[in-house]
């Protein structure tokens, strides 16, 4: 019970699906998609940073690959008339093309809106790291998330903490906030989790946020 597990992967095959999800293919090529699957994933936290995506989830059959971004602002990476996303395809597979794969897969990616922003554990990291870029008081910062995503509806408790060196202190140090309940052990908890960096002159914060929505029970 002492040991801390990550609540997306506690709960995979009972509230969670996988983030990839490969319909076939060679067990020989394991290593290839593999490699493929996190140079993708690598590169869009990089290029997509400050555009509030929650999730990337990836999808591979025999010859498509299709990556699916997740973003509460899809205007964004669209841009106007969809250049943004047909100049991030073609970045995407560049990037692949430099693994120097056996056989290039056809390509697809869609860009899906996120309804509720508030209730996602992701985004609400990204704007939390984005206050403490722009100097703000960090608990100024966490007050104000937490309150902001307690408004939304769907939200029963809501827990966000931060370590690194705080208001630029030289010793580094953790705070954290929390409202409602968080149930970790409660499989059937919808906890959402999230980790997030706020790169500041004098380092880097850490930001972990969790949020629960209620519980979740099958269908009769």
């Amino acid at each position: 019970m002492t040991h801390i597990v990550h609540p997306y992967s506690h709960r995979l095959g009972i509230l969670r699906d996988w983030k990839s999800r490969w319909f076939s293919g060679n067990p020989k090529q394991y290593r290839e998609f593999l490699k493929v699957d996190t140079t993708i994933r690598r590169f869009l936290t990089k290029r997509l940073r400050g555009m509030y995506v929650s999730t990337v989830e990836i999808e591979r059959s025999s010859k498509t690959l299709r990556v699916i971004v997740k973003t509460s602002r899809p205007g964004l990476i669209i841009g106007r008339s969809g250049e943004g996303s047909t100049r991030l395809t073609a970045e995407i597979k560049a990037e692949i093309a430099k693994l120097k794969l056996a056989s290039m897969p056809e390509f697809r990616l869609d860009i899906e809106e996120v309804r509720s922003p508030e209730s996602n554990a992701a985004i609400v990291g990204h704007m939390v790291a984005e206050a403490l870029e722009k100097r703000m008081p960090f608990r100024r910062v966490l007050k104000q998330t937490i309150e902001k995503t307690m408004a939304n509806r769907d939200v029963l408790g809501v827990r966000i903490a931060i370590s690194g060196r705080l208001g630029g202190a030289d010793m580094s140090r953790t705070e954290e906030q929390k409202r409602g309940r968080i149930p970790l052990q409660t499989l059937r908890a919808d906890i959402d989790f999230a980790r997030e960096k706020a790169y500041l002159p004098y380092g880097v914060i850490g930001v972990k946020v969790w949020i629960y929505r209620g519980e979740v029970f099958a269908k009769k």
